[in-house]
């Protein structure tokens, strides 16, 4: 697992646990190698990017119990694929950011200023 910093170099913090969020499913939006998808970035859950995402192929209202997925409601904190952040972002329908739960690795994929303009936890 990489080092738990998040986009400003400072220790990150957890992103949520109802539901559990995270690649390794420990609250925190960390990354490693396995980690193809890049689960780094937190976001507010809304309908509207709910409704986005199932559009673009990724249903994550619908339970998966097997997997230990709830299904996600309006409001949730959630550990967001950097690409498909970017992607919603590029279509104007990225979720709202907590800054301060995402993960410097999201850099690699999203520059810092877009996740500015759309930050929860900074003015």
């Amino acid at each position: 697992m990489e080092e738990s910093l998040n986009v400003f170099d400072e220790p990150l913090v957890p992103c949520g646990t109802d539901p559990v969020t995270g690649f390794f499913r420990d609250g925190c939006c960390n990354t490693g190698d396995e980690d193809l998808g890049s689960h780094t970035v937190c976001i507010q859950v809304t309908k509207d990017f709910l409704e986005y995402s199932r559009f673009r192929g990724n249903d994550l209202t619908t339970p998966m119990l097997d997997f230990g997925f709830p299904g996600l409601i309006p409001g949730d904190s959630w550990c967001l694929c950097a690409a498909r952040w970017l992607e919603a972002y590029e279509q104007d329908m990225a979720p709202r950011v907590y800054l301060m739960r995402t993960h410097k690795r999201a850099l690699e994929i999203v520059q810092l200023e877009k996740l500015k303009q759309h930050a929860v936890d900074i003015n």
